[in-house]
Formats: structure tokens, C-alpha cells, sequence
């Protein structure tokens, strides 16, 4: 993501003009956009015109459009984003008041205008403008037949692909079809890594299998590469990495990510930070519970009390469409690091973030236990600013 310009006053209106680069930028998007925002980007409207002889044609023509945001709708495979929402701008093609939906575009700028831009908002744009902070591991799970290809950046684990072969058994006395199936799987899954795995940003590519199926692929691969002189896949030789899983669907990866092998190779990344506080609350819950804590209930409780250490919210909780849920846990953060804690969010479409969605979406690690007497109403919290 690019800032092009940031206009912020001091009682926290203002607008930011943006520019996304990246797939994973319509991401940040999705993170920043709140129903009642402005959105000003260039669109196409369908006009309908009328000739003297009176027929009647339809042109497309490109416009800027100014609305007042009512729904948002991100497709986290594609990384698309539509705003849908009334004209609020004077336009000579689309009336005021008028419904549009705007599809962001990848390079093409747009202005984000709010009442109130907070902290996490603030943030959530300086992240995206850092180029430090890109995506650069890769991981492929299998096992017999199924494959899952991923990019694992710090915000998203994305499924670039899904590949699945029949494989034949194997029969007494003869092994042809099975070894046929089994070469045409590695092949897809060869294919796959050279099309959606760029090695030039990638520092990591994860293997993982139950058996031997990830060492049997990687020799093929490697096989396969120096007969073709690949030497995009020879010279990434050290870049892979294989690792026992317990199955080849994606939600293995949130083994990989507790393997001591990955946190070593990936401790200078967000997704391992993440990855090591979640695996040591949960460590925490089974030693100290007194100095674990989760749901908003207790987590408050214990930032009133300046006891947490590592304060853990999902962004889920900051996209809860009524304005109040989406305050209080801006502010729960905000307490959290006037006490000096370290705070992390976890994006909900991580691997990390989908085990903290588990503990209704925020969870602290405290300094010292700490004992609250439960009410009524803890329970009831509990699943607070849940979508």
C-alpha cells in the first residue's frame, strides 16, 4: 500500500488517499472501512443517452464517485473488495442519494474519509504502507492425493490452490497405475508451487505431510528441476523446509506453526510473534490459569487492575458493526498500553487469529495473578463483539 496524502485534525476527522499494490491490501481496506466512512474512487456507470431520432444507447463512462458507505463485501480468495453505498457528491451521472457500489481497483487511488480516525485505524495504515512488513513464506501441506497451496503472510493465509488426484491402490504384482496417479499429482503440485510461489520475496516454503509423502515430492521435484534447469527452484533449494503434519488440509498449518523448526527460521516475523503468544497463553491456561485470561469480561477486569502483560485481540472485534462494541475494545487497548503492555492483533483470516476466534477473539497473558469474583454477566460477555 502506498500513502499519497493524510489530512487529520485535531479532533480526529480527517481523510487518507491510499493506492493498493497488493492482494493483500484490499485486506488492510476491508480492516479500515466502517459503515458511515466516505469513499471517493474512479468507477464505471452505465449512462443511458438519447438521440434526436429518439433511440436510446447505453455507454460505459468512467467517473469519480464520492459515497457514503452502508455495505462492504471482501472475497478473501480472490482479495476483492466492493463498497456499496449513496452518492453524496454532486455528479452530472448519478443523482445525489442515488445507490452505488464501487469495486476497488488494484493501482488506481482512493480517499478514505471518517468522523473519527482511532488508533487501530491509524496503525492499521502505517502497517500497510510498511514495506518491511510483506508477505514472504509459502507453504504447501499433503498427503495421498491432496495438496493445499498457500502464501502465509503476517495478516492472511491465502489458498492459491486446491489440487486433488485420484490416486489408484495398489495391486498385488503390479504398481503402474498407482505410480502413474502418484506422478501425476506431483506434477500438479509442481506446477503449482512455479506458478503461485514467487522466489525472488519468498524467504520460507513450508512442506508438510503425514508419511513421507513431503521428502517423495521434494526429491521429485528437485528431480524434475535439474532436468529442466529450473534454477529458480535449484537456487530456493535451501528455501524449503519439510515438516510432519498430521494431514494435507490447510488447517495443519496451525501444527506447522508450533513447530520448533518454523518459529526458529520465522522469529523475526509477526506471524511467529503471534504464533509463540498464543502457544504460551494456552501453556499459561494449563499452569498459571490465574494469569491467563480471555473474554472481554475478565480481559477488562484485568486491564483495570494494570495486571496484563500481552494483551491479544483479533480485528474481527474492531469491524463489529455497532459503534459502542467497536469503542470499547479500542479503548480496553488503549488502557492495556497505558500500562505498558504489548498488544497484538491477529488478523481472523490467520492461522493464529482463527485459534484466538476460539477465545472469543481476545485474550491476555497477565504479570501477576490476578483472582475476580465471576458475575451474572460474565458469561454473557463472554462472546462480545462476536459478527
Amino acid at each position: 500500500m502506498k500513502l499519497l496524502s493524510e489530512y487529520i485534525e485535531k479532533n480526529q476527522s480527517g481523510s487518507v488517499r491510499l493506492i493498493p499494490q497488493e492482494p493483500e491490501d484490499m485486506w488492510h481496506v476491508y480492516n479500515l472501512i466502517q459503515k458511515g466512512d466516505q469513499l471517493t474512487a474512479s468507477t464505471v456507470r452505465g449512462v443511458k443517452s438519447e438521440s434526436k431520432t429518439g433511440s436510446v444507447s447505453t455507454d460505459r463512462v468512467r467517473l469519480s464517485l464520492t459515497i457514503a458507505i452502508e455495505d462492504v463485501f471482501f472475497d478473501s480468495y480472490a482479495c476483492a473488495l466492493r463498497i456499496n453505498g449513496r452518492n453524496i457528491a454532486e455528479s452530472k451521472f448519478v443523482a445525489f442519494g442515488q445507490y452505488h457500489t464501487l469495486d476497488l481497483e488494484m493501482n488506481q487511488p482512493f480517499t478514505l474519509g471518517k468522523a473519527e480516525w482511532d488508533l487501530i485505524s491509524l496503525q492499521r495504515v502505517k502497517d500497510a504502507c510498511d514495506i518491511t512488513r510483506q508477505a514472504d513464506v509459502a507453504a504447501v501441506t499433503m498427503q495421498e492425493g491432496l495438496a493445499v497451496v498457500c502464501l502465509m503472510t503476517q495478516y492472511m493465509t491465502v489458498v492459491r490452490q486446491r489440487i486433488e488426484v485420484p490416486i489408484p491402490r495398489k495391486r498385488r504384482g503390479s504398481t503402474a497405475n498407482y505410480e502413474k496417479g502418484v506422478q501425476r499429482f506431483y506434477e500438479q503440485i509442481y506446477r503449482a508451487i512455479k506458478q503461485h510461489i514467487d522466489f525472488g520475496v519468498v524467504k520460507v516454503v513450508i512442506l508438510g505431510s503425514p508419511g513421507f509423502v513431503r521428502d517423495q515430492f521434494f526429491d521429485y521435484m528437485m528431480a524434475e528441476a535439474v532436468k529442466a534447469e529450473d534454477r529458480a527452484i535449484i537456487e530456493s533449494k535451501s528455501k524449503f523446509l519439510l515438516v510432519h503434519t498430521s494431514s494435507g488440509h490447510k488447517g495443519a498449518l496451525e501444527e506447522v506453526m508450533r513447530d520448533p523448526q518454523i518459529k526458529a527460521r520465522l522469529a523475526d516475523t509477526k506471524s511467529a510473534l503471534e504464533a509463540r503468544a498464543i502457544d504460551k497463553f494456552y501453556q499459561m491456561l494449563n499452569d498459571e490459569p490465574d494469569r491467563a485470561f480471555y473474554g472481554y469480561h475478565d480481559v477488562h477486569k484485568a486491564a483495570e487492575n494494570g495486571a496484563i502483560g500481552t494483551l491479544m485481540v483479533t480485528d474481527k472485534l474492531f469491524r463489529a458493526a455497532d459503534v459502542p462494541t467497536r469503542k470499547k475494545y479500542i479503548q480496553l487497548v488503549e488502557d492495556s498500553q497505558a500500562t505498558n503492555a504489548d498488544v497484538l492483533v491477529f488478523s481472523s483470516l490467520h492461522v493464529s487469529g482463527e485459534r484466538l476466534n476460539q477465545l472469543a477473539g481476545v485474550a491476555a497473558i497477565l504479570n501477576f495473578p490476578l483472582v475476580i469474583e465471576s458475575d451474572e454477566e460474565s458469561g454473557a460477555e463472554g462472546d462480545d463483539g462476536q459478527e
